[in-house]
């Protein structure tokens, strides 16, 4: 049981890792760089799609975290279980409290009526999410050394 509890955790938190990766690293670079604010227009819809998804997600990944640490708790690794569990609590904490915000406003912007500074609140949520993305790097590489 702890072993197929550890599996799916490792499994979801990697798949939560890679999509927020590739957002970071490739997908928003890419459509920054369409002609005619494309990119604004790109970026409004995944806001609104990944900010449907996302919250369960998170929320699913520290729930996977927070159990197996409890049902491996005085076994060896659970200490690295409850570290990355706690840095999952902090990308929830960071989401909501810093990335949620711009997010929700970015989600009904279109190029013709953003703000004047919608560039540069993408620039704020850009950074903040490499900032998130190391942190549920850290969580997930703490997981495959505690399944390992």
């Amino acid at each position: 049981m702890e072993s197929a509890l550890a599996v799916v955790t490792v499994v979801v938190v990697g798949l939560l890792v890679g999509v927020e990766f590739a957002v970071a690293v490739f997908v928003n670079p890419i459509v920054d760089g369409l002609p005619h604010n494309g990119g604004l227009a790109a970026r409004s819809t995944g806001a609104r799609l990944l900010g449907r998804v996302m919250p369960f997600w998170y929320i699913g990944s520290v729930l996977l975290g927070v159990v197996w640490a409890a049902v491996g708790w005085g076994e060896g690794g659970a200490g690295l279980v409850a570290s990355a569990a706690g840095l999952l609590v902090l990308s929830v904490v960071m989401s909501v409290a810093l990335l949620v915000p711009i997010n929700s406003r970015a989600a009904h912007w279109t190029p013709e009526d953003a703000p004047a500074d919608w560039r540069e609140q993408l620039g704020r949520w850009d950074r903040l999410h490499f900032v998130r993305v190391a942190v549920i790097v850290t969580a997930f590489v703490l997981l495959v050394v505690a399944l390992v």
